[in-house]
């Protein structure tokens, strides 16, 4: 069978006896609507020639009825054709490579990570079906496994998605609408059988797909080989296998921007025993009298942020400068290979042309959409929904997105007013050890809390961005996906990245001078921490990136398996009660097992996990040099755990169709770009690099003095009202006012900025200009498999037209030596 659908029902005798009479003919009446709109729907399904099979499985409290699907020859070379589908002409030897193993072969060096995985798929030249023409293609005469398995799945949702079981204006078409609804329980293809291997030794040849997915790629001892991509895009389809392969293609790039980084960090650790300023601050003792750091806080010695001022010399050095410029500019380079790797597989894989072409309006569209209209580019007739209508509905759903992003700044404001008071309070508790790391205590708990908010967010809007998107009728999957990610993309960006961005550019800014400080909302601007803003960007981007990482493999790890174990308990909880003269199964069937299993509910949340960490990775990495490290780490985990969930855990998706990653691709290129102007705006105005260069070559090479330098005193009428002289960090005057200093230094940052965006996006696009987004060998096997399909559709009509079978092709008769085709021409009644 290619599908099952599933239903439970309670037996009359088993209704609760306490239920009132009116929830009872409320319970009856639904049962009795489900009733008839499921024998609606199966009476469709039949009339078009779907072949059925039930199974009934009777519990202790419950029946559940599976029924097996499966499509006719007919059905399937009908719909094949509508879906236009892409099936073989001719079979070529497999031509994937890995440009790793191509470096490793040509150096003469072992590749550990290659492995021969058994079942290779072969590679073919394909063209659309058409049903007229279906002895062109490859294994025509087989009619068993001339569909793959992915194929047929595909023409049984289409149909289960497009059924009418009511009245079109009230939505009652489609098994989706039937499941939301309750009238079936679950709808899914099957898996090809148990992912576990037999316990006898067998021959790997022998092993069914699912098998060689569980051993060759969801296994852990797996971690450092090569995916076997084409047997995922055989099992799951292309979505999924695109997937899969950015993630390992993203991973593997990962590795050298972990291993300099993770260099970057060891010199600052060789640079913070060194450091001359570090040493002045550790050894001014009482020198340095500092100002309050509130109304209510004491003067405080500078002396006394020495660790916090060395710990600061781990992320602010020199190094940073190459490491921003590093990153930036592999960001680029990433995302222009990935380019060529999404071309090779495209290709590979039949999808090269499939959205501007091949890809048909969504189901649910086509069930809803209020008229037609004719395809200009198909010429067929297509559903249609007004486009003036649908911009209508996106900017009605653009003010809700708004109104969601201004409830997220809401937050972020309140967790800066917790940082500050929680700092007074623990300033003014009175216990030395409160009072010394007052700042820091009050960063990292106010970080935690932003973590909070941000999981607390998520979860709310996504599922309004769902209806909101479902409500904008879009016309095919890949608009639908792709409006859907841009909405929660926008929102998410805000909700995970508002808060480190106040701490990179606005924190500390503008906060005045001792004598008149810049309130907000009441309370006094907050400074940063006295070791400076960028080590407190690096412990919010720790704690929010790490932390979300760490949360996220725990859910997946934790909840699949307690969902799984759940579902097992309450199907084990419900015993199966035999017919009389029939004995339990020690085994279940195999459409038992999978209804067990968990729904596939999609890939967004998967991508959207990694298109944030690269932001986190790019677009702060100057305050953090062993983000990539961490991010690399966590990739590793996150393949084989995505590949177990997909393999064990989920029931099987039915398999779609892509050309790439979509959206994500335009919203990684974008974070690209940022991450270069962030990174120089971070170097320029957080970071101490600039001040100390300045110093250097002003005053002394050595830095000896850049303490003192770097302080202002209070001003006169602040020092006769409070009777004490103290010292802040900032270049001012003894009124107050911006030292010529200051502005010297405002300019260099300014060009400093301008340098560095100017080189860094020269250098890119030199890159690319000289890295072509299609690879010339993909280019020549496109002109090849062009010229191929033509001569050989050229060498069948010859041969036609030399058994002057030319006319009879064009009845549709068959050909000699006869296929079976009658059956195929006939559309399903």
């Amino acid at each position: 069978s290619d599908f099952v659908l599933v239903w439970e029902t309670i037996p009359r005798e088993l209704l609760k006896p306490k239920d009132s009479s009116e929830n009872k003919g409320v319970r009856e009446r639904s049962a009795i609507i489900h009733r008839t709109w499921r024998k609606r729907f199966l009476d469709k399904l039949l009339d078009i020639g779907i072949h059925m099979e039930k199974h009934v499985s009777r519990m202790e409290k419950k029946v559940v009825h599976y029924l097996l699907l499966s499509a006719p020859w007919s059905v399937l070379c009908y719909y094949a054709e509508e879906l236009q589908l892409r099936l073989p002409l001719q079979a070529l030897p497999n031509q994937a490579s890995n440009w790793s193993a191509r470096v490793l072969g040509r150096l003469g060096i072992r590749n550990v990570m290659a492995e021969e995985v058994p079942n290779l798929p072969l590679d073919h030249y394909t063209c659309q079906f058409k049903v007229n023409k279906l002895q062109w293609f490859l294994g025509s005469d087989r009619q068993d496994t001339f569909f793959s398995t992915t194929q047929r799945h595909q023409i049984l949702y289409e149909i289960l998605a497009t059924t009418q079981y009511g009245r079109s204006k009230d939505r009652e078409v489609g098994v989706d609408w039937l499941l939301s609804e309750n009238v079936f329980s679950a709808a899914f293809p099957l898996h090809d059988g148990p992912f576990k291997l037999p316990p006898e030794e067998s021959a790997p040849s022998s092993l069914n797909q699912r098998q060689i997915l569980f051993q060759y790629w969801a296994n852990w001892r797996k971690w450092y080989k090569y995916q076997p991509l084409d047997h995922i895009r055989k099992y799951f389809g292309e979505k999924v296998a695109f997937y899969f392969a950015w993630l390992g293609f993203y991973t593997g790039w990962l590795l050298p921007a972990a291993v300099v980084g993770t260099l970057v960090f060891i010199a600052g650790i060789f640079l913070m025993f060194d450091d001359v300023p570090a040493q002045e601050v550790c050894e001014s003792k009482e020198q340095y009298r500092m100002c309050p750091l509130c109304k209510s806080c004491p003067y405080w010695l500078l002396s006394s942020i020495c660790k916090t001022f060395k710990a600061g010399r781990l992320f602010d050095h020199g190094g940073t400068i190459f490491f921003s410029m590093f990153m930036s500019l592999w960001a680029v380079m990433f995302l222009e290979y990935w380019k060529r790797m999404n071309a090779s597989l495209a290709h590979r894989w039949d999808c090269s042309d499939f959205e501007d072409i091949e890809e048909r309006p969504r189901p649910q569209f086509t069930a809803m959409a209020p008229m037609t209209i004719i395809n200009p580019i198909t010429g067929a007739e297509e559903p249609y929904f007004p486009k003036r209508n649908r911009h209508h509905r996106i900017l009605a759903g653009s003010m809700v997105i708004i109104m969601m992003i201004a409830i997220v700044v809401m937050f972020v404001v309140s967790v800066i007013l917790y940082r500050v008071v929680v700092a007074i309070l623990l300033s003014s508790s009175g216990y030395f050890r409160f009072v010394a790391s007052a700042s820091r205590i009050a960063s990292i708990t106010g970080s935690v809390v932003n973590l909070l908010f941000i999981l607390i967010l998520s979860k709310i809007y996504i599922s309004l961005a769902h209806f909101l998107t479902k409500w904008e009728m879009h016309r095919t999957q890949t608009k639908y996906e792709d409006a859907f990610i841009f909405k929660v993309f926008v929102f998410q960006f805000v909700n995970f990245y508002s808060s480190p961005f106040y701490v990179a550019f606005f924190k500390g800014k503008f906060v005045g001078y001792p004598g008149n400080y810049v309130n907000f909302l009441g309370v006094r601007n907050e400074e940063c921490s006295p070791g400076g803003c960028l080590i407190e960007l690096a412990q919010e981007l720790l704690i929010i990136m790490v932390g979300k990482q760490i949360i996220n493999n725990m859910q997946e790890v934790v909840i699949p398996k307690l969902k799984c174990w759940w579902q097992k308990q309450r199907f084990a909880s419900s015993k199966k009660v035999p017919k009389e003269g029939e004995s339990v199964q020690a085994e279940k069937a195999p459409w038992e097992m999978n209804y067990q299993l968990l729904v596939f509910e999609g890939l967004f949340d998967e991508y959207l996990e990694m298109v944030m960490q690269f932001g986190f990775i790019t677009i702060f990495v100057a305050a953090c040099p062993l983000a990539p490290l961490f991010a690399l780490l966590n990739n590793w985990v996150e393949i084989r755990l995505d590949a177990q969930k997909f393999v064990c855990d989920y029931r099987r998706p039915v398999a779609e169709r892509a050309q790439g990653i979509g959206i994500w691709f335009y919203i990684l290129e974008v974070i690209a770009h940022l991450a270069v102007i962030s990174n120089a705006f971070l170097i320029a105005f957080t970071s101490d690099f600039l001040p100390r260069t300045y110093y250097k070559y002003i005053y002394d090479i050595n830095l000896h003095g850049y303490v003192n330098f770097s302080l202002s005193h209070a001003p006169w009428d602040f020092v006769q009202h409070n009777n004490s002289a103290c010292r802040y960090q900032a270049f001012r005057d003894l009124d107050g006012n911006f030292s010529s200093t200051y502005w010297q230094l405002l300019t260099i940052r300014l060009g400093f900025i301008i340098a560095f965006e100017h080189v860094v996006f020269f250098i890119a696009g030199l890159i690319k200009l000289l890295v072509p987004d299609i690879p010339e060998s993909v280019e020549v096997k496109v002109k090849r498999e062009r010229y191929l399909a033509k001569e050989a559709l050229a060498e069948n009509k010859v041969g036609f037209a030399s058994l002057g079978t030319l006319a009879a092709e064009l009845q549709l008769a068959a050909p000699l030596p006869p296929p079976v085709l009658p059956s195929c021409f006939e559309a399903p009644q």
